[in-house]
């Protein structure tokens, strides 16, 4: 016992001068590398896609979404009918219009839904179009010769560019259409009431307006055509009250089919008129349900009418 506590205890110590921690700066510098080479490859795709690419991507950052100015524009009613609609016949479409932007004009029978296009309609030519009219196959409208043409001439007054400004709003988004332009005219709309001078004024006023319009076209699958009428009024004494004032008619329909082939769809009346009783998101599920049960009753009657032909 005496000799163990006589006794050191002897402790050896080995350090062992090892490489310290490498640390994480290394995987920093490999994510900036890494983001830098993706933004190059970027710019470099971009470089090399067409203008029309290059204003998509850029209109996309720069700009808020079309659903946004249908709120604004349609209110929240004929915009929930609008969606509804895109979502039952092609939901895709329906998510894409989020992403698209506010400045893309639109084709106006991708709305499907009548009641929005008289409310685009009325917003974009409004002040201008008369005797509109919106049927599932298309859309038809006058415009008065002397809100564009110097009476009795084919000469555009200041009017003129103002119109066809707002025309493009209808007709540049336009895919897979044709647009029928009639220029009509009274020879007594022209001095001396001559049939042949009338003629010509209509004529000339076709040509510009029918240039005007297809120079807004962006899709090549429209078509555009052009006519007038020419008649005589009756009653108009020459010398005696005002000349009777013409009309641009303008006729706007889809083709049967797209240029893919796939058939076009027609304008739809889906709900019907509103309950002004109700708050907008009610009346929508009211009329919602509404159009499920005709549907429903709608094809419970096709299906009997086939049994009764089958026995």
């Amino acid at each position: 016992m005496a000799a163990e506590k006589k006794g050191q205890t002897i402790v050896i110590k080995k350090i062992y001068n090892a490489a310290g921690h490498h640390g994480g700066a290394w995987k920093v510098a490999l994510a900036d590398f890494m983001t830098a080479l993706m933004a190059f490859f970027l710019v470099m795709w971009l470089l090399g896609q067409s203008t029309q690419t290059k204003k998509a991507v850029s209109d996309y950052f720069s700009t808020p979404s079309v659903i946004e100015y249908s709120f604004q524009n349609f209110g929240v009613e004929l915009t929930l009918e609008k969606l509804f609609l895109d979502l039952l016949s092609e939901p895709l479409k329906a998510f894409q219009s989020f992403l698209e932007p506010i400045d893309k004009t639109p084709n106006v029978f991708d709305f499907g839904s009548q009641k929005v296009v008289a409310a685009y309609m009325a917003d974009q030519i409004g002040d201008i179009a008369k005797n509109v009219s919106i049927t599932p196959d298309g859309i038809e409208f006058d415009i008065i010769d002397s809100e564009m043409f110097i009476p009795g001439t084919a000469t555009p007054n200041e009017g003129f560019t103002r119109i066809m400004t707002q025309m493009k709003a209808v007709t540049e988004g336009l895919a897979d259409s044709t647009v029928a332009i009639e220029s009509r005219l009274w020879n007594e709309s022209v001095p001396g009431s001559d049939h042949g001078q009338a003629k010509n004024v209509a004529t000339e006023r076709l040509s510009l307006i029918r240039a005007k319009v297809q120079s807004t076209f962006e899709n090549p699958s429209n078509d555009i055509a052009g006519s007038t009428n020419v008649q005589s009024k009756k009653g108009f004494v020459e010398g005696q009250g005002t000349r009777p004032a013409g009309m641009i008619h303008f006729k706007i329909q889809q083709k049967p089919q797209r240029a893919d082939g796939k058939p076009t769809k027609k304008l739809e009346t889906l709900f019907g008129a509103s309950d002004p009783s109700m708050n907008v998101y009610d009346n929508f599920v009211k009329q919602v349900s509404g159009q499920k049960k005709r549907q429903a009753a709608s094809e419970e009657d096709s299906t009997q009418k086939e049994e009764s032909r089958e026995q």
